[in-house]
């Protein structure tokens, strides 16, 4: 395995000093390192993988440097465009190193999300005509080569990593976080206030397991539920596309921080129409808890005055059971001239023990189609 700091050093030595990305499971002793030990302004963790391409692009016009970007293989779709439009040779030929965590590698077990994503990683790359090495024991000479080719052609080169490469590293700037509840608490209050037609679309990660769970212990079944296990920061719009088609059944988004944040300009298509059957539900802990709680800015900014600014039409924010619970009799029982937002602020941390969904996504799937032709 390869030491994070080893990595690390040997790129900033070659004048690899600017970082940016979004954090994964695969990644995550690495990005920790960074985080302790690259200063703020050189390690950005963007809100999407396009958006750190696009930041990486920056860096180089103001100094004449190599950026690093780092993500899940699942971020080449976000990060195509800047890439292809941007970056390219037949545009800007701009240089930098990518570093991909390589989930759903063939003959890896993984979660079904990635299966896909993690056949086509490699070809992706080569569609796009970026050079790769997927790191081994030979990291120094990949890094050294990759680093070369940057250099002599002003392009792009990718290191791929795989489950394991990196050594165990723990992050030390670990972000204060005081709220009462906990995420999967809080997911608990809010299933015991749905009404039983309510439809939910949860966001992947942490939130559509705990969901997951939940459900099971209390037997009510998944047939209400779209776990949106792949697809970061686009909960908001599939439920806003059931909404607007399935006007008698109010649709509940279980969303994230970390996805609110990927796709932002989502709300403001759900402020527009405005539907008085969606009710947008945050659990804000300001990090990416499921890939080793690197932060998000979701508690730096204002949730509620983003919502009202784009036109939800009822926002709430609460940090203690009791607020929550009033909140969703509100939500329940007032007459809202619109879609309502609660950002309820939540600390870090998951049980250990979290198990994950034992439904195939097209069973999910099925299930709550079938659900919504009654």
């Amino acid at each position: 395995m390869i030491n994070p700091k080893d990595f690390i050093e040997r790129l900033r030595k070659e004048g690899v000093e600017f970082f940016a990305g979004v954090p994964d499971s695969l990644l995550k002793n690495l990005c920790a390192y960074i985080t302790d030990s690259i200063a703020r302004e050189n390690n950005i963790i963007a809100a999407n993988e396009g958006g750190a391409v696009a930041l990486a692009a920056g860096y180089h016009l103001a100094t004449g440097k190599t950026g690093c970007v780092y993500m899940q293989n699942s971020g080449e779709g976000n990060a195509v465009n800047p890439l292809l439009s941007l970056m390219d040779a037949d545009v800007y030929k701009m240089p930098l190193l990518l570093v991909i965590g390589w989930r759903g590698e063939p003959g890896v077990h993984d979660e079904p999300q990635h299966v896909k994503q993690g056949k086509v990683t490699l070809s992706l790359l080569e569609t796009m005509g970026i050079q790769y090495a997927v790191l081994d024991e030979n990291w120094e000479t990949q890094t050294d080569e990759a680093l070369r080719v940057i250099s002599e052609t002003n392009g792009i080169y990718a290191l791929i990593v795989r489950k394991g490469t990196f050594e165990e590293y723990q992050l030390q700037n670990q972000m204060a976080s005081d709220w009462e509840l906990g995420r999967e608490e809080a997911i608990k209050i809010v299933v015991d206030k749905l009404r039983e037609d309510d439809i939910v679309v949860s966001t992947t990660g942490m939130i559509s397991r705990e969901l997951f769970e939940y459900r099971e212990a209390k037997g009510q079944g998944h047939a209400h539920d779209f776990l949106t296990v792949g697809s970061m920061g686009h909960a908001s719009q599939i439920a806003l596309g059931i909404a607007l088609q399935k006007q008698k059944r109010r649709v509940v988004v279980f969303d994230g921080d970390g996805a609110l944040l990927m796709h932002m300009g989502g709300m403001a298509i759900i402020g527009d129409y405005n539907p008085t059957n969606l009710v947008h539900i945050v659990f804000n802990n300001g990090a990416h808890d499921s890939v080793g709680g690197q932060p998000t800015v979701g508690q730096k900014i204002d949730v509620e005055a983003l919502a009202k600014a784009v036109g939800y039409a009822d926002v709430i924010s609460v940090d203690s059971q009791m607020s929550l619970m009033c909140a969703m009799n509100h939500v329940n029982c007032a007459v809202i001239d619109g879609v309502s937002l609660i950002n309820v602020n939540v600390h870090k941390g998951n049980r250990k023990d979290l198990g994950r969904p034992t439904t195939t996504p097209i069973e999910n799937k099925e299930a709550l189609m079938k659900e919504l032709c009654k």
